[in-house]
């Protein structure tokens, strides 16, 4: 571990910068929110991505991550989160590549929706006031957003995946030091 990459340079203040960048971006989907102070992660990891994993993973959540051996001794040293080999299993995905289908990913129980799992998806850009057509929760009207790097066929998958809701996957997507989510109840169409 003598190459590991440092965390948050101030665990507390970072962590918690962090997690209200995610809230909020959660209670306003589609817009962006800008990081303070994001850790340097290892590559293939973006800021973001490493930022969003160091608040809200640890211990009792299952993390799958597609970014290799580098990436995964940082996740597990700086957040403690045990490491899944089926994405099925996780709470959180992070893919910084081809993400697993929605369709794989936990959806919730009737019981329990609040368990679904959460995709962190690292893109290369994301901007407000053009692409895609948001409504829904969180919404006034409409907001738009592009996405640059979402995987082929993506909108067809949310469509299928939102169909189930109050089930779903729930996304922070992350470029750069900048994260969007899209929370199940949004519907998505073609900008």
């Amino acid at each position: 571990m003598s190459g590991l990459l440092p965390g948050f340079a101030d665990p507390v203040a970072d962590a918690q910068s962090a997690f209200r960048a995610v809230l909020e971006a959660m209670a306003r989907p589609g817009r962006v929110q800008r990081l303070p102070s994001p850790p340097a992660p290892p590559a293939p990891l973006s800021p973001a991505a490493g930022a969003v994993l160091l608040a809200l993973a640890d211990a009792e959540t299952p993390l799958w991550l597609d970014a290799g051996a580098e990436a995964a001794e940082w996740a597990v040293f700086h957040a403690g989160c045990p490491l899944v080999e089926d994405a099925g299993a996780a709470t959180f995905a992070l893919a910084t590549g081809t993400p697993p289908a929605l369709s794989s990913l936990d959806p919730g129980t009737d019981e329990e929706p609040q368990r679904a799992a959460t995709l962190i998806l690292q893109v290369a850009s994301l901007a407000e006031g053009r692409g895609w057509r948001l409504t829904g929760p969180g919404i006034e009207r409409e907001h738009r957003l592009q996405v640059e790097g979402a995987p082929n066929g993506f909108l067809a998958a949310w469509a299928a995946s939102r169909a189930q809701f109050p089930l779903g996957v729930d996304i922070i997507l992350c470029a750069g030091d900048c994260v969007a989510a899209l929370p199940r109840s949004v519907t998505i169409r073609e900008g």
